[in-house]
């Protein structure tokens, strides 16, 4: 069946709820909804959304690299290959299991906005919101100081090691995979106009092919010029004096000056609870801990004996979103700037007056932002790896708005982000736009702790769902009995509400829209109609989901679902 609008059990008939409990005729072991195995492996594992990236992962470690080496090598080689989602025009944000100190570590990678833009420039062109591509949205990318800083702790092996493999795919070639060739011709006719995007990323003008051999020789010069020059070469040096004339030169504000400032920030990782697991995520400028507030939602609720797909698993799910995402909206921001009460937001107690707001029989319509701190919210990659020492990483990177602004500099190969979309033109707003400051940002990796060893590293792609399916992957697991595989290619919810993104409005006032995908029954679409919810079908996005666990038996278990081109593999 084509997968031209990915989707884990599209069916011929858009719109059509198929049951859960109808058994797939080539699927006779576990749950009754079509899905494969897990992948298990002694050695290492890598998952990632494309094959060949996840076998230049495994290629890594095979040759001694560590577990951030591995996740190093796929994200170059993504950036290459799936330049629908990523690239080193974007940001990262990463998590890492650290065997030796027995402790994770998070790491901040993104840019900020260009120091001559000001929020008087946007009100002087009579703008009310950031454009969505061109020049305006782009900040400084932060992905190649990203790499640096998390090889400069975890890395075994080169940097120009490490980048070798896409540096050699970038000039030789690759087949483009399907769901990339579907999302790269969509994104063709949106980013011609801007300078240099035609030339670097088209074939005669237009998006490569399903199989087409795609090459990007100024991508592996801009790759091999990193690992000569490392770091400095990207922020100080030629790349970064290409990207300020370039800017500077179509209206932009994107400067040197701007890139050579740039650094990335180690950042403290925070938790919460649920059913004897710990759910670990980076603070703000990031929305993770909005997962972290769901789940302390959810937690006083008997999930398991409502079951999978039930009308209460559905309503419960989408109302403890809609609280968390007000907060959000509200208080999600750069810290620098507007630090947020993670700790209160975070916290049972607060969880338990704001679950006070939610009916079993009835739909929240209008949802406020609570007040924790006077008590006490595009396309991505995500990738994991895990090696035979038993470092594991959560890697998540992305150019935003899928390929990204359209904004691409002359012989350099990439495209930089348009991150600074998701600020706010207000100047009281706490995500306001100011010269020098990172957006709220979407792309969240996660982990998961038991008893305080490593027990699960894992990612759901896709802007705001990103929150949803982190929880989603975790009641999959731990109130339904579902495989790691099983979880991920489970059919998803996605809310859909006027607080995202973070934006001009905190509160919501209409009860959004539940979008279902294909797989669950007449039955609860009729009783969340019942309650109040304005049900859609839709085939997606319900983002891309990677994953990895420690086998208790020894090893490692891994897991990509079928909603992207990805793979996971071990040895």
């Amino acid at each position: 069946m084509s997968r031209l609008l990915p989707s884990l059990l599209a069916v011929a008939l858009a719109g059509i709820a198929m049951s859960p409990t109808a058994a797939a005729a080539d699927r006779i072991t576990g749950q009754p909804f079509a899905t494969r195995s897990e992948v298990y492996a002694p050695h290492a594992m890598a998952a990632t959304s494309h094959p060949l990236a996840t076998q230049i992962a495994l290629d890594t470690m095979k040759a001694g690299g560590s577990a951030v080496d591995a996740a190093i090598a796929a994200n170059a080689a993504l950036g290459l290959m799936e330049p629908t989602g990523n690239g080193i025009g974007g940001d990262l944000f990463a998590i890492v299991w650290d065997p030796k100190t027995k402790r994770l570590y998070g790491y901040d990678g993104s840019g900020r906005s260009p120091r001559s833009l000001t929020l008087a420039e946007f009100q002087r062109r009579g703008l009310t919101e950031i454009p969505s591509h061109g020049p305006l949205p782009v900040t400084v990318p932060g992905t190649v100081d990203g790499w640096f800083a998390l090889h400069g702790r975890f890395g075994t092996r080169t940097m120009a090691e490490n980048l070798a493999p896409t540096i050699r795919y970038a000039r030789e070639g690759h087949p483009v995979h399907e769901v990339i060739a579907y999302y790269w011709d969509r994104s063709v006719p949106r980013l011609g106009k801007w300078p240099g995007f035609t030339e670097q990323f088209t074939i005669d003008g237009r998006a490569p092919r399903t199989g087409e051999t795609w090459r990007n020789p100024n991508l592996a010069n801009t790759l091999q010029a990193i690992a000569d020059g490392g770091r400095d070469a990207f922020y100080t040096g030629d790349i970064a004096r290409v990207i300020g004339d370039y800017f500077a030169a179509n209206d932009g504000f994107l400067a040197y000056e701007d890139m050579a400032a740039h650094t990335g920030n180690w950042v403290e990782p925070v938790s919460t609870s649920y059913r004897g697991v710990e759910l670990w995520e980076l603070p703000p400028s990031g929305q993770g801990i909005a997962a972290l507030q769901i789940l302390n939602l959810l937690e006083p609720y008997d999930l398991k004996s409502y079951g999978f797909g039930s009308p209460e698993h559905v309503h419960l799910f989408v109302e403890a979103k809609k609280l968390a995402f007000a907060d959000r909206a509200r208080w999600y921001a750069d810290p620098a700037f507007h630090p947020a009460p993670v700790e209160r937001l975070i916290s049972k107690a607060y969880a338990r007056e704001r679950g006070a707001l939610i009916s079993m029989d009835t739909a929240l319509r209008e949802v406020q932002p609570g007040t924790p701190a006077q008590l006490d919210e595009g396309d991505t990659i995500y990738l994991t790896t895990a090696d035979a020492d038993g470092m594991m990483v959560s890697l998540i990177q992305s150019n935003y708005r899928g390929m990204g602004s359209g904004m691409a500099p002359p012989g350099l190969g990439f495209i930089l982000q348009d991150r600074g979309e998701q600020f706010v033109l207000r100047e009281d707003h706490p995500n306001g736009y100011a010269p020098g400051k990172r957006p709220f940002h979407t792309i969240i990796p996660a982990f998961a702790t038991k008893d305080g060893e490593p027990w699960l590293s894992f990612g759901v792609m896709g802007g705001a769902m990103q929150p949803q399916g982190h929880v989603q992957i975790l009641i999959n697991m731990l109130d339904f009995g579902m495989n790691l595989q099983e979880a991920g290619d489970a059919p998803r919810i996605q809310h859909d509400g006027s607080t995202e993104p973070a934006g001009q409005n905190t509160a919501m006032t209409d009860g959004g829209e539940v979008d279902l995908e294909t797989g669950f029954p007449y039955e609860t679409v009729r009783a969340l109609m019942q309650k109040g919810h304005s049900v859609r079908f839709a085939h997606g996005p319900y983002g891309g989901y990677q994953a990895i666990m420690k086998n208790p038996h020894g090893g490692w278990v891994g897991a990509s679902e079928s909603r992207k081109d990805g793979q996971a593999a071990g040895y």
